[in-house]
């Protein structure tokens, strides 16, 4: 769906560990690594997408996790003009996004990446909590960091 200013709600995914490691995912046959994320259907409520999207894209059950926190309201980032499609350029900014800090309960061996025809990624790694601000492309930086620094204060001690 997309707001009236562009942008298309979508919810972001950060999982981590005991050891306050957070969930990396390489996206297929790029050198490209993010946190899982995807877009709320119509209908469909934040956690309810953020559930979904940690299925597809992770392979990951509500039981493998614990929400610990969600952010307070929706972090926004514009996505570059060259990157959008011609017939979108109009009507589309970028993504609104609500984001989520959950524990992972599960064992590494339940994280698949191949739950859907297209998998979105190929590979995946525990990294350091604020290392994906260093890592992540420059038009996304400043909502991983707003979203690290606001669910910080609910990562678990180690």
């Amino acid at each position: 769906m997309i707001d009236k200013e562009g942008y298309r709600e979508n919810v972001g995914i950060v999982i981590c560990n005991d050891q306050r490691k957070v969930l990396w995912a390489r996206r297929t046959g790029e050198e490209a690594w993010q946190f899982p994320q995807g877009g709320i259907n119509n209908g469909e409520s934040a956690e309810e997408a953020m559930y979904r999207e940690l299925k597809e894209e992770v392979g990951l059950d509500p039981h493998n996790v614990e929400i610990l926190a969600r952010t307070k309201g929706w972090l926004k980032y514009d996505v570059p003009k060259s990157w959008i499609r011609r017939d979108c350029r109009d009507r589309y900014r970028g993504q609104k996004q609500i984001w989520f800090l959950l524990r992972f309960t599960g064992k590494d061996s339940d994280v698949f990446l191949k739950n859907t025809e297209k998998p979105e990624f190929d590979d995946w790694k525990w990294a350091g909590f604020w290392a994906p601000i260093d890592q992540i492309i420059d038009f996304k930086k400043a909502v991983y960091e707003q979203a690290l620094k606001e669910l910080f204060e609910y990562l678990p001690s180690a």
